[in-house]
């Protein structure tokens, strides 16, 4: 498994869970170091589900190339960042580059790593031929399978969430599908590695998309003096033709930040198009940490009270609930804004450990401590957040999420 991040680290431990010898490859030292004292930096992994994962003897981490050495099968779960809009898909070829010397006839590589269409033919393919000196979907299995994690969600989970597989050629479409099968419950196989990279990128261009509407439409409802959300909540009675979607502080994570960008970046490359739905919906969500910093303002001039001076907390650092992942958080860009307008800024986050943003104070939530703040900011809707004691002890509170009971100090947006 190459990457043990939120998707690479999961998906090692499942395959460790039905009987596979599992090598967790990971260039991050740290992590490496955090894994083998069998500390869980991931927050669908527990510390005692990992311990469990080496007791067996067929788990182990290392960032050394020569861990690689005979593999039947390998998993590349990378990171796919934007840089200035442009994929950076760095990662993707380092892992390629690696894997490439150590592959053997019928051994398979697969990439879950979200990228644009065309990546595991154009890119992948090449450099593991090269390195090989095999023929893909010949003499080795070369697929894509995007990954479909949702940290936090109990109900759907790596082993019951259907998967996507794909593959070169038929002969190694059937051995990635077997080899899936062994880890999930339903595999959905697909003729092409291109329609599997874009099935991946329409999931989040979907809810991008669909989120950003109804961003623009909370911030025309405050305007009108209409609540937006008895509004969705009434939409959502109709059994047909509608799907609820919820207002928020913006997108985070690395599914609607980034991936819908890689479409549309695909599109203006090979087609000399602009995918206009997702570069609006970029511009909404981009601006929602802005506006719920415009609304904190607003609230503080209400009560006589500049933002610059004014100590204010926020609840929730991930970027979505009862989740550790910090990256692309709306509420990072928020603590930024509002530190560079000269407030001081705590946060609040229970689930938020060793990935927490750097030069943040992180807290512990207290009466007190809402009591003495200026301004509470509901950001991320834990469910280990008290709220009757946030909604009874601060003295203004905007909750971005619509978690808190109505009182005379909270505000939705």
């Amino acid at each position: 498994m190459v990457g043990q991040g939120y998707v690479g680290l999961p998906l090692a431990l499942r395959a460790v869970q039905v009987g596979y010898d599992v090598i967790g490859y990971e260039v991050d030292r740290r992590r490496v170091e955090l894994l083998d004292s069998r500390s869980s930096y991931v927050e669908d992994v527990s510390d005692t589900a990992l311990e469990e994962a080496f007791a067996t003897g067929r788990y182990a981490v290392s960032d050394s190339d020569s861990s690689l050495a005979g593999f039947d099968w390998a998993v590349v779960t990378v990171p796919t960042p934007l840089r200035d809009g442009v994929p950076d898909l760095s990662f993707i070829e380092a892992a390629a580059a690696i894997l490439g010397p150590h592959l053997r006839p019928g051994a398979g590589v697969v990439l879950e790593s979200t990228t644009y269409p065309g990546t595991t033919e154009e890119l992948v393919r090449p450099i593991l031929e090269s390195a090989s000196g095999l023929v893909a979907g010949r003499d080795f299995h070369l697929g894509y399978s995007p990954e479909r994690i949702d940290p936090g969600n109990t109900k759907w989970t790596l082993a019951n969430t259907p998967k996507v597989v794909s593959a070169v050629s038929p002969e190694s479409l059937a051995a990635v599908a077997d080899f899936y099968a062994s880890l999930v419950e339903v595999v959905v196989p697909v003729s092409d590695t291109r329609v599997a990279e874009l099935a991946k990128l329409m999931e989040n261009t979907f809810r991008h998309v669909n989120v950003a509407l109804v961003n623009e439409m909370a911030m025309f409802a405050e305007e009108l003096g209409i609540d937006i959300w008895e509004a969705v909540q009434a939409a959502g009675t109709k059994p047909f033709g509608f799907m609820s979607f919820s207002p928020g502080p913006g997108v985070g994570g690395h599914c609607l930040p980034v991936d819908p960008s890689y479409l549309s970046w695909r599109v203006k490359k090979s087609l000399g198009k602009s995918f206009r739905f997702v570069e609006l919906a970029n511009d909404i969500n981009d601006h929602m940490p802005h506006y719920v910093v415009d609304r904190v303002i607003e609230g503080l001039n209400r009560r006589r009270q500049a933002v610059a001076g004014s100590r204010i907390v926020l609840l929730g650092l991930a970027y979505k609930k009862n989740s550790s992942d910090v990256r692309e958080s709306p509420a990072v860009a928020i603590a930024e804004r509002l530190a560079g307008l000269g407030a001081v800024v705590q946060a609040v986050d229970p689930h938020v450990g060793v990935e927490r943003p750097v030069g943040l104070e992180m807290v512990s939530l207290t009466a007190e401590l809402l009591g003495s703040a200026d301004a509470v900011v509901l950001v991320t809707d834990h469910d280990a957040f008290d709220y009757d004691l946030i909604a009874r002890s601060g003295h203004y509170v905007l909750d971005t999420r619509h978690r808190l009971p109505a009182g005379p100090g909270v505000e939705f947006l």
